[in-house]
């Protein structure tokens, strides 16, 4: 059995520790023969040549008698581990995978195409693990250890990484990497399944109308991935200022300025909040803001934005449902430091919200927009939302495969008229109610 084949099995223990060992053994004799001066002195690509190239005669002098694959397995084994993360290289290398969830030294899990999949792949031990993950936020400048058990950080190739270890995770030192999809025009969503061409023109139009959006959605709904893409339909000549806890926005217009916030330093001191980069944004003549997530008190601070002259900004929230949104924004700006009752909160989000795109990941994996709702609310009366479109699911058949139509409704007159005044026609899928009889309202109590 090929060298490949045998660390594919995991049933196969003793032989897995074996080549462990073996990798263990060569990155050894690979270390007492390298200069470490002069190969910190190469560049990244040329130190892996270089690496693989005196591992290459190691083998030829030393042994074993490997086949031509066997060799080539071994000697990419042991420069990962000597240079790189060890057996989490090829999976960093493989385009199709969007995160990767390692539970302890013996489960690899990776996220492929929306469904989650167990490898074969383990680490050697708990401490070749550890290696790995100090390894890995050293490049950040951070540690981990029993006093510092929890680490989220960005790696500086744009991959965000959270690490959570004993005695915090009982089931053994955790790691998880999350890889952030490419850029993707609102044309391509449309070929993923994600939005329809009547959506897409809607949503141009009220990017292009500034009206302030609010994209919501459950953890790996993709709403990065949206809010990127509808940041590329703002004019080239605005003034953006991005606000992120961890940098994933990567917007095409020249006038960009990139906030990004900081952990406190060892001594706990040094912390910049979303909160602090959103209240400095103001000073910093923004056309628009967009806040990658909005997730406590600085919730209010972007209302406030977004309803003292800085139309058409961004956002997303954690929610299920536009209703959900609505009410989780109440709630996230009440957390500020600012007493204010709720009443005077609703008002707020009245004035600042005009539209919610929901998101969900169905039971396929594929992520589509399954509501566009405008808050035709105003002042303290209950939230009140009119659903522009809607995605009408089926139900599911025996492969699980999520398939339905996007309905389209009448646009409110409040949000045609605002459109019309931008220059921007409305959509023809959606034509204007007549009255508010004619929109598909409800209340989010």
């Amino acid at each position: 059995m090929s060298l490949r084949a045998r660390i594919a099995a995991p049933e196969e223990t003793s032989e897995q520790n074996q080549e462990s060992r073996l990798v263990a053994v060569y990155r050894a004799k690979l270390l007492q023969e390298i200069d470490l001066a002069e190969m910190s002195a190469l560049a990244a690509g040329e130190r892996r040549l270089r690496l693989e190239r005196v591992l290459g005669h190691i083998i030829s002098r030393e042994g074993p008698v490997l086949s031509t694959r066997e060799r080539a397995s071994l000697i990419r084994r042991v420069v990962d581990e000597a240079l790189g993360l060890g057996v989490l290289e090829p999976l960093l290398e493989d385009a199709s995978i969007t995160e990767i969830m390692v539970n302890g030294p013996d489960h690899v899990y990776v996220e492929r195409n929306g469904r989650v999949e167990l490898l074969p792949t383990r680490f050697a031990s708990t401490e070749q693990l550890m290696q790995t993950i100090e390894r890995i936020v050293s490049t950040v400048n951070r540690r981990v250890d029993e006093s510092n058990p929890m680490v989220d950080a960005r790696l500086p190739s744009g991959e965000r990484v959270n690490v959570i270890i004993p005695p915090l995770a009982l089931t053994g030192p955790t790691l998880t990497i999350r890889r952030f999809p490419r850029s993707y025009r609102l044309t391509e969503l449309i070929e993923l399944g994600t939005l329809d061409e009547a959506m897409l023109v809607l949503l141009a139009s009220l990017v292009r109308a500034r009206f302030n959006i609010i994209v919501s959605g459950a953890t790996g709904s993709g709403k990065t991935t949206l809010l990127n893409a509808l940041s590329g339909l703002i004019p080239d000549h605005e003034r953006i200022i991005t606000v992120e806890d961890a940098a994933e926005l990567q917007l095409q217009q020249q006038h960009v300025i990139r906030l990004e916030t900081r952990p406190p330093n060892v001594e706990g001191k040094g912390q910049v909040t979303v909160r602090d980069l959103v209240r400095n944004s103001l000073r910093m003549r923004p056309d628009r803001i967009i806040v990658g997530e909005v997730r406590g008190g600085e919730t209010l601070d972007m209302l406030q934005a977004m309803s003292t002259g800085h139309d058409g900004s961004l956002a997303t929230v954690h929610a299920n449902s536009a209703e959900d949104a609505v009410m989780r924004l109440q709630t996230l700006a009440s957390m500020s430091e600012v007493e204010i009752p709720f009443e005077a909160l609703r008002d707020q989000i009245n004035s600042a919200v005009d539209v919610i795109v929901q998101l969900t990941r169905g039971a396929d994996g594929r992520r589509r927009i399954t509501e566009i709702a405008a808050l035709s609310s105003r002042g303290r009366e209950v939230f009140r939302l009119a659903t522009v479109t809607w995605f009408r699911a089926e139900p599911l058949d025996a492969e699980r495969t999520v398939r339905g139509t996007f309905e389209h409704y009448p646009l409110p007159r409040r949000v045609a008229d605002r459109l019309l005044m931008a220059g921007e026609a409305v959509p023809a899928a959606h034509g204007v109610a007549l009255s508010d009889d004619h929109l598909a309202l409800r209340e989010a109590k």
